[in-house]
C-alpha cells in the first residue's frame, strides 16, 4: 500500500512538472498570533495598510488572477456581501501578485468597492505563507484566506477555498466569533 502511495505521489510531481505547473510558500500564519503588518498599493493606487483597520474585523483574500471565472465570482461575491460586512464591522481586502493596472481594470469594469492590492513580487503573499503557482512565466497567488480580529490576532485562516461559498463562511465565522 505504502509503495502505491508513494508511485501515486511521484507521478503527480512528475505530472505537475510535465505541465509546468510549480508551487511554493513558507509557512501559514498560525492562528492566535498577530497578523504580519504589510503595505501594498490599491485600486486607487494609494497604500493600504493591514495597521490601517485597527478595530475591525478584516478579510485578507488572496486570489489568482484578476478578471479569471473563479476569481470574479469570489470578488462579485465579496462586493454583494459589502453591507453585511460594514454591519459586522468588517473590511475585505484582496490581494494578488497582478499589478495596480490591472486592478484599475477589473474593479472599474465590475464595480467593486473594496480594496484590491497589488503584490506583484509577492512580498505579503510570502509573508502570509501563501504558496506561489508557476507555469511558464506566469506566477499566481493560491487561493487562501485569513481572518484577522479587530485586536490583530489571525483568528481564522482558509488554506482551501470554493470561491462560490466563501464570503458567506466568512460572514458566518465573524458572526460566531462576535457572539
Amino acid at each position: 500500500m505504502r509503495k502505491a502511495l508513494s508511485l501515486v505521489a511521484i507521478l503527480a510531481i512528475a505530472t505537475a512538472g510535465n505541465l509546468g505547473l510549480r508551487a511554493y510558500a513558507a509557512d501559514a500564519i498560525a492562528i492566535g498570533t498577530t497578523a504580519p503588518n504589510f503595505t501594498l498599493p490599491s485600486q486607487e493606487d494609494k497604500p493600504v495598510s493591514l495597521s490601517d483597520y485597527k478595530g475591525k474585523w478584516v478579510v485578507v483574500y488572496f486570489y489568482p488572477k484578476d478578471q479569471t471565472t473563479g476569481c470574479t465570482i469570489e470578488a462579485h461575491n465579496f462586493q454583494r456581501d459589502q453591507p453585511k460586512y460594514n454591519s459586522l464591522n468588517a473590511v475585505v481586502l484582496g490581494i494578488s501578485l497582478d499589478t495596480v493596472e490591472g486592478h484599475k481594470t477589473w474593479c472599474s469594469k465590475d464595480t467593486f468597492s473594496f480594496k484590491l492590492l497589488a503584490d506583484p513580487d509577492h512580498k505579503v503573499v510570502d509573508q502570509y505563507g501563501v504558496p506561489v503557482n508557476v507555469h511558464g512565466d506566469m506566477k499566481m497567488a493560491s487561493r487562501q484566506t485569513y481572518l484577522i480580529s479587530p485586536n490583530g490576532k489571525v483568528v481564522k485562516y482558509w488554506p482551501k477555498v470554493d470561491p462560490n461559498t466563501h464570503s458567506t463562511e466568512v460572514i458566518a465565522e465573524i458572526e460566531a466569533a462576535k457572539k
